[in-house]
């Protein structure tokens, strides 16, 4: 069994003690060299499930090679830490490496094409979501970041990357800008890069739906 590496509780910690824990930092995050747990609920896992799937189905559709999974299965590795985005679409030929025998327990952000978090309302998570967490995704130079809220009424933003000129030496800093929303009753469509770029298209309103029998869900 892995020793709990809790330092009593004070802390920082760091990504071995993240990975050390009798838990193997399941539910967890490390932010600035602190535990940060994250706060799912069953409405939260069922949107980003259904979102997961959409975008497997459009992929596939297209014949493009790619691995569409979640943080709690590869996470990822920003400046200040590790995040575990609710949806995570890998490059097949990185995904691949699980076979070659190669399986990190992190995956460096700009090897990615596309995370998505799915906003659960009023939790410690929330302003993370909303605000740093891009800011971190961007200095990885992920291409798009979704933001998705589900309750009250479905909604999905878009934000792609974009470089700016930042003071007299010119020197360029990566930052998302908002490309489209899309809420409940609109057609989301967007294109994804990948070794074959293919295009999502949905109804943020399927995110909420109560499902007509569970085992569709």
């Amino acid at each position: 069994m892995s020793i709990a590496h809790d330092h009593g509780g004070l802390g920082p910690y760091t990504v071995e003690d993240l990975h050390a824990r009798e838990d193997e930092g399941r539910g967890l995050e490390l932010e600035d060299g602190w535990l940060v747990e994250l706060s799912p609920n069953p409405l939260h896992n069922m949107a980003y499930e259904r979102l997961r799937q959409i975008i497997r189905t459009a992929a596939a559709d297209a014949d493009a090679s790619l691995l569409v999974t979640s943080g709690s299965d590869w996470e990822i590795e920003t400046p200040v830490g590790i995040r575990k985005p609710d949806v995570v679409v890998i490059p097949g030929d990185i995904a691949a490496s699980w076979y070659d025998g190669v399986c990190p327990a992190t995956i460096p952000g700009q090897d990615l094409l596309l995370v998505v978090e799915v906003v659960s309302p009023r939790s410690g998570s929330e302003g993370r979501d909303r605000f740093r967490k891009p800011q971190e995704y961007a200095a990885m130079g992920i291409p798009q970041y979704w933001l998705v809220d589900y309750t009250p009424e479905p909604i999905v933003q878009v934000f792609v990357l974009d470089d700016h000129e930042v003071g007299p030496t010119g020197n360029r800093v990566s930052a998302y800008r908002l490309d489209q929303t899309a809420k409940s009753g609109d057609v989301l469509e967007v294109e994804v890069s990948a070794d074959k770029p293919f295009t999502v298209r949905f109804d943020p309103q399927v995110l909420g739906q109560r499902p007509s029998r569970f085992t569709d869900i």
